[in-house]
């Protein structure tokens, strides 16, 4: 059983992609400890709370110092000993211990197709603005293994959408996930807990005969 925490920052879409892919058997052999935010008011706690599992926030803001924070958050992520954690819309950078105690062990979705509109200053809706600016005709997001660096880990899938021509912001957000996050996301979980993805040598491994 793979045992995974998940942090969030917001509302939990994806969360909730996991939670349902759970619920339907899409993800096995998965547990969910707990839930971990930044964000006291995120619905994403609410989203655990609602599926009986504990909601944790850990809020910069609550430390004196970010290398306060930094090793706070390092802490409860080693108290809680998931198998992986997942970065689900996690808007904090994952201190340097914590890639370290989690080595090969962290992934994150992001809403684009890497490296394109990534790194510092890229996330949520500010993605999908610079998208449109840039006028590209395909987006997508990627799950991705974390490093140290910003949206530079392993990359594990990608799934690519279209852009239309009449798209905001929030119409291609919007896309973006139902399309690609809400898909990509859970069935990497899946393919890590049943062994068909893992980490070596800092490059991906796909067992013989999967995509």
């Amino acid at each position: 059983m793979l045992k995974i925490v998940v942090c969030v920052s917001g509302g939990g879409t994806n969360l909730q992609a996991i939670l349902d892919g759970i619920d339907t058997g899409r993800v096995t052999n998965t547990e969910v400890l707990a839930v971990v935010s930044n964000n006291a008011g995120a619905r994403a706690l609410q989203r655990a709370k609602e599926h009986g599992i504990p909601g944790i926030c850990i809020s910069p803001k609550d430390y004196e110092s970010r290398d306060a924070f930094n090793q706070g958050f390092t802490d409860e992520l080693c108290r809680l000993a998931p198998d992986l954690v997942v970065l689900a819309g996690f808007l904090v950078k994952i201190p340097d211990q914590a890639v370290a105690a989690f080595s090969n062990r962290i992934v994150n979705i992001h809403p684009s197709l890497i490296p394109s509109f990534c790194g510092v200053g890229y996330y949520g809706l500010k993605v999908h603005e610079k998208v449109l600016e840039r006028g590209v005709k395909v987006t997508g997001a990627t799950v991705h293994f974390v490093n140290e660096g910003m949206d530079e880990g392993p990359i594990i899938a990608q799934k690519a959408v279209m852009v239309e021509d009449e798209d905001t912001p929030e119409i291609l957000q919007k896309r973006v996930m139902e399309q690609a996050e809400w898909i990509l996301l859970p069935k990497a979980i899946d393919d890590i807990a049943n062994g068909r993805i893992s980490m070596v040598d800092d490059k991906v491994r796909r067992k013989a005969g999967t995509e």
